[in-house]
């Protein structure tokens, strides 16, 4: 979107509908925008692919709306990540398309559809694991991938897996939460033909020592294909799992 207004503003000026003067006043704040507590990076969609993503936990709700506004204005695609209802009813307020996503905790504005030809594939272990893989799954959806879930899927009951893996063979790629003994990312790295992006949660009893137990089996794992983010990070796996599949198309 920044890349689109910045060759509108230069045709405008160049045109004669625009001074060189009000030009300077909206380039001014292209590359970031100075809010006092936050500096809005605007150039991200440009260099990135994706815009500034608002990470709402430690901000007050008027800082979240503050830097929503500021990323809205110029970008279709907004997303915030670990909101809450509070925050999103604040944001419905200024932006009543914004859909709120209870389960991943997001919010998301004009999300695109499909664009990426490839299919993201969202595996989680356990319905308690459902929340980490839900955020990786909007946000994947989000970045204009095409995602498939498959829940409840641990290793405890492996016939699930085997029963259902068909729908996600072809992949190309795998995002895989599990907390727990954090074993499911080795045994789909075993039967995947694609890279798999594991996520450890915090889920699990007290010698899980919330989720670093699943976290170093997944760095242990024997699976040359499976890569890893940090505990409850689904956000980061499904931002990372799109890349993949854009680079693909």
């Amino acid at each position: 979107m920044v890349k689109k207004e910045l060759i509108r503003l230069l045709r405008s000026v160049r045109a004669g509908r625009v001074a060189p003067h009000e030009a300077y006043e909206r380039l001014r704040h292209l590359p970031y925008e100075d809010l006092g507590f936050a500096k809005v990076d605007h150039h991200r969609a440009m260099r990135a692919g994706f815009p500034e993503v608002i990470f709402c936990p430690s901000k007050t709700p008027e800082q979240v709306v503050a830097i929503f506004k500021s990323l809205a204005r110029r970008n279709t695609r907004v997303l915030l990540t670990r909101a809450d209802e509070g925050i999103a009813r604040r944001i419905q307020r200024v932006a009543p398309t914004a859909v709120y996503h209870p389960l991943a905790r997001t919010i998301t504005v004009q999300p695109q559809r499909p664009r990426h030809k490839g299919l993201v594939a969202v595996v989680c272990a356990g319905t308690a694991d459902i929340p980490v893989a839900e955020e990786a799954a909007v946000t994947a959806e989000v970045s204009g991938s095409r995602v498939e879930r498959v829940y409840d899927v641990g290793v405890a009951g492996l016939h699930r897996l085997l029963d259902c893996f068909s729908r996600i063979a072809d992949s190309r790629c795998m995002v895989v939460v599990a907390g727990m003994d954090g074993a499911l990312p080795s045994v789909i790295g075993g039967l995947a033909s694609c890279p798999v992006i594991a996520v450890p949660t915090s889920v699990g009893y007290g010698a899980s020592f919330k989720g670093v137990a699943p976290l170093l089996t997944m760095l242990n794992s024997c699976a040359s294909q499976v890569s890893v983010v940090n505990i409850d990070n689904g956000f980061g796996a499904g931002y990372i799992a799109s890349m993949i599949n854009r680079m693909g198309t």
